[in-house]
């Protein structure tokens, strides 16, 4: 089975779209606490194997008991994978606005939430750690809303009633300390964005997750009424866009790509595939689209003063024993950068 590099004395980060999500509330907690879902168990066995000491879930169900994310940290518990602190807050995805948000004339549907969901809490995003949380400490932006972000791209003609409720974050936007062994808190910001498609010519998921990225940028720039993360933090998670490829407005993730305030790894997997008419490297590919081809859509930015040892893609070859549960699993490949703070 392909081994990642050992540690010395790093800390091991990861990122990655385990679709663990279902079509209903409180299905995804029968499947984990089952044996009769070959994905989850898949899912399992990825996390397992990339052995990180804190990974940044996306895509996975929320529920307000934090039931489904801890029968995940127990099922890896009992695989010799221990995880004993866990965070998962309330999605935006499937809130309700009662309010008819893409102008189709139709209210209540799944498009019509906050964040697109068929239920509250569908595909949002947990913690997993081997470091404690400071739960005490952690920042939740996402009820920022969407207009009072400066230079938004929301679409003109959007009405004031949905300017008034619409939030910024389709999943959420976190600030998450965890506490390293020399005591000190390393905060990871996390964020899970809307994919830029699935609209029509107004291109309303398109700007939105061109903002999603930006909050980011106006964040560390000072520029948004909260305070501007301090080093150390490592910036994580799932765009949903690819800097060079596919649909989207990727100018802002360009911009955190290279800016001043962050340090693009740049991980490398071992994609083999060459699809025709795109540009990035397949080597930084983080997932595989039928009709797309790989894509860059999950990052991991540390800040400047943090010093990285290595990362990572675990795309293993096709022989590897690994390969049939990350195909099982998911369309996307885990993302691990390895830092030394």
């Amino acid at each position: 089975m392909l081994a990642l590099p050992v540690r010395a004395d790093g800390l091991r980060l990861a990122t990655w779209n385990a679709e663990l999500s279902r079509f209903g509330p409180g299905l995804l907690l029968r499947s984990l606490e089952g044996n009769k879902d070959p994905q989850a168990a898949a899912a399992v066995a990825v996390i397992g194997a990339l052995n990180a000491d804190v990974i940044l879930l996306t895509g996975i169900d929320y529920d307000a008991r934090g039931a489904a994310v801890q029968a995940l940290a127990d099922r890896l518990a009992k695989a010799g994978h221990r995880y004993p602190y866990t965070l998962a807050l309330r999605p935006n995805t499937g809130i309700a606005t009662g309010l008819d948000l893409d102008g189709n004339g139709k209210r209540g549907e799944a498009r019509e939430a906050q964040g697109y969901g068929r239920f509250a809490g569908q595909a949002g995003m947990a913690l997993l750690s081997r470091l404690p949380i400071l739960t005490d400490q952690v920042q939740d932006y996402s009820a920022f809303l969407w207009h009072d972000l400066p230079g938004n791209l929301m679409p003109q003609g959007t009405p004031a009633e949905v300017r008034a409720v619409q939030r910024l974050s389709t999943a959420g936007h976190w600030a998450i300390p965890v506490q390293l062994p020399d005591g000190r808190a390393l905060t990871l910001l996390a964020w899970y964005a809307t994919p830029p498609v699935f609209d029509g010519p107004e291109d309303r998921n398109g700007r939105r997750n061109h903002d999603e990225a930006a909050f980011w940028l106006h964040l560390l720039a000072g520029d948004l009424p909260f305070a501007a993360p301090q080093p150390p933090y490592v910036l994580l998670g799932q765009p949903n866009l690819d800097p060079m490829d596919g649909e989207g407005l990727p100018a802002a993730l360009q911009a955190l790509l290279a800016s001043p305030r962050l340090q693009d790894p740049a991980p490398r997997g071992t994609n083999p595939r060459q699809d025709a008419g795109q540009h990035g490297d397949p080597a930084l590919d983080t997932a595989l689209y039928d009709k797309i081809g790989g894509l860059r859509v999950e990052v991991i930015l540390p800040s400047p003063d943090l010093t990285v040892t290595a990362s990572g893609v675990l795309w293993p070859p096709e022989a590897d024993p690994l390969t049939p549960a990350l195909q099982a699993a998911s369309h996307h490949r885990p993302v691990w950068v390895e830092l030394r703070p």
